[in-house]
């Protein structure tokens, strides 16, 4: 296991930063760290292509004394403006070795322990994918959820463009993945507290708050309800919904922390690209 000193800084996060839209790649120019100590947790959906992802993470990491990352399904498209044409599991792993040369944690690597205040904690970065077990009520079968979701035109861009190459479904790369990231959070230390990263939340809990509760669908795995509590979470860092906020379940916190499209945030009070700070953590933070 990895460990990097994290001095007084802070564990930082954000997610959804969708870099192809113009004012979002100008708020990641603009982004920076509180201290010298700080690191980001960067979960998933930086950009379609791997020029603007290598961008993104490259700018970010030469800010940040570390910079974690996992991938969201954006950067797992087969997008036919991306000249890299990898599909699959071909594609992820081209990703991965993109970000050791800049430098950046993947997934695939020991886990970082954050040793800065709040810590030490081990900081877990998952790639997990989904299964459609977040199915719509009264549907009992992936092919019944689908056929609603195509009814109400609420149907994820995955269905075209998150290829599972060489796995056969998506769920079943989704399986092989949890069931080895299971296996890897098991061998953690049993008195050490982490923080999840992933660009699904662990939990359906987040998503009954979805405008189209079909969506759910692409929105993580019921593999993982017990996680929180089984690997002695402090935090649970997600994206991919574009609902920015802090909650608790089974007391546990839980931070999405997505920018969004700029049409999204734009309608919010708060600035857009603010980062979340994860550790340490502020006094009461409450949902937000």
């Amino acid at each position: 296991m990895a460990s990097t000193a994290g001095g007084t800084g802070r564990l930082m996060a954000v997610s959804d930063l969708h870099i192809g839209y113009e004012e979002n790649r100008a708020l990641v120019e603009r982004m920076r760290p509180g201290s010298d100590d700080d690191w980001l947790l960067v979960a998933g959906d930086v950009a379609e292509t791997v020029a603007d992802i290598q961008w993104a993470l490259k700018t970010l990491a030469s800010r940040f004394r570390k910079v974690v990352w996992v991938p969201g399904n954006h950067e797992l498209w087969s997008h036919p403006r991306d000249p890299v044409t990898l599909r699959g599991t071909a594609r992820y792993e081209y990703l991965v070795e993109l970000c050791r040369g800049l430098g950046v944690i993947t997934p695939e690597d020991p886990y970082p322990v954050w040793e800065g205040a709040g810590g030490p904690v081990t900081v877990a970065p998952l790639f997990l994918l989904y299964d459609y077990s977040f199915l719509p009520a009264g549907c009992t079968t992936k092919d019944e959820g689908l056929a609603y979701a195509h009814r109400t035109g609420i149907v994820c861009n995955d269905e075209f463009l998150l290829y599972p190459d060489p796995y056969p479904s998506r769920e079943a790369w989704c399986l092989a993945r949890t069931a080895e990231t299971e296996r890897r959070l098991a061998e953690l230390p049993a008195d050490m507290p982490t923080v999840l990263v992933n660009h699904y939340p662990l939990d359906r809990h987040p998503m009954d708050v979805l405008r189209y509760p079909e969506f759910a669908m692409w929105c993580g795995t019921r593999l993982t309800a017990d996680w929180h509590r089984r690997f002695r979470v402090a935090a649970m860092v997600y994206g991919h919904l574009h609902i920015p906020r802090t909650t608790h379940h089974e007391g546990v916190r839980f931070e999405e922390v997505s920018v969004g499209y700029p049409r999204e945030w734009r309608g919010r009070p708060h600035p857009p690209g603010a980062l979340r700070r994860i550790l340490p953590l502020e006094a009461d933070p409450g949902d937000r």
